[in-house]
């Protein structure tokens, strides 16, 4: 198995982050009317706050606040409208928990220069880079961590979906690098759930090793998603199961940071797997004589 990366972040305001000792939890804080799986539960100031709260205490090591939907057929939002539902979260979070790291969901470079201004510490794009073409520009200015998450449109079809994946990773860390994104200021997302189907999501889960080798940290963000769901039958709120096994996969093929709803669940499945994974990437190769 590769050896996890390292990474020692000094991140805004002093907040500090190790990567390579242990899985990092991001726990998920939609404040959003329609995301498919949580849409409406946090959209007000108080639930966001306690839910944050919750996130925490359960061992989430990253809280990444959502205020517009992803999810397939979602309604765009103006920048305005993502900006009036996240910025009140992200001073309220970070007034009350200034230790946490706070990650911005958006794909639009003003929301992600107003986040970060505002106390966020890192940008998660599920376009890449691709979408706006100052997001590489605003991360590099801020000198934050950036998540690449792959994504395509849908005229743009797969030859072989996992090198294609690939491929398109890598033209967006040549347009972050190229941004002056600092290398180690990269993680990559192989966007599961995102202009994939059933059979190219599991693929691509499947050979998530091979992103891994490409150099980067990998965030896994598989959390009731669609493939689990239709492989167990299960409406969202029963895909729990099907997410830790996701993880525990996605761990064991060196991704380091996952993404996920039901943060203490998962914090004690990645705990246990850390134990067994982490201890045989740190042991040495025996000499041959």
């Amino acid at each position: 198995m590769n050896q996890f990366y390292k990474r020692s972040y000094s991140l805004a305001d002093g907040v500090g982050l190790e990567l390579g000792e242990r899985t990092l939890i991001m726990g998920i804080l939609n404040v959003t009317p329609d995301s498919f799986s949580d849409g409406g539960q946090h959209n007000s100031l108080d639930k966001a706050l306690d839910h944050a709260a919750q996130l925490i205490e359960e061992g989430a090591d990253i809280i990444d606040i959502g205020g517009e939907s992803t999810r397939p057929g979602f309604t765009p939002i103006t920048v305005e409208q993502e900006l009036e539902r996240i910025l009140p979260v992200i001073k309220a979070i970070k007034r009350e928990f200034p230790h946490i790291p706070l990650s911005i969901d958006t794909y639009k470079s003003a929301t992600a220069a107003k986040a970060l201004d505002a106390g966020a510490h890192m940008i998660n794009d599920i376009w890449s880079l691709q979408h706006d073409g100052q997001m590489a520009q605003v991360a590099a200015a801020h000198h934050c961590p950036v998540i690449v998450s792959h994504n395509r449109r849908s005229e743009q079809p797969y030859t072989d979906v996992v090198q294609d994946v690939i491929d398109d990773l890598q033209r967006s860390v040549e347009l972050a690098l190229a941004a002056g994104v600092k290398h180690e200021n990269i993680w990559l997302d192989p966007g599961i759930g995102f202009a994939k189907n059933y059979e190219q999501n599991l693929l691509v889960h499947a050979h998530l090793d091979r992103i891994h080798r490409l150099g980067f940290p990998v965030l896994l963000g598989t959390s009731r998603k669609r493939f689990i769901r239709d492989t167990l039958q299960v409406e969202a709120a029963e895909a729990g199961e099907g997410t830790l096994a996701s993880n525990i996969v996605g761990i064991a093929q060196g991704c380091q940071i996952l993404r996920v709803h039901d943060v203490k669940a998962m914090k004690k499945a990645a705990t246990l797997a850390d134990a067994i994974l982490y201890r045989r990437s740190n042991e040495k190769e025996p000499a041959h004589g």
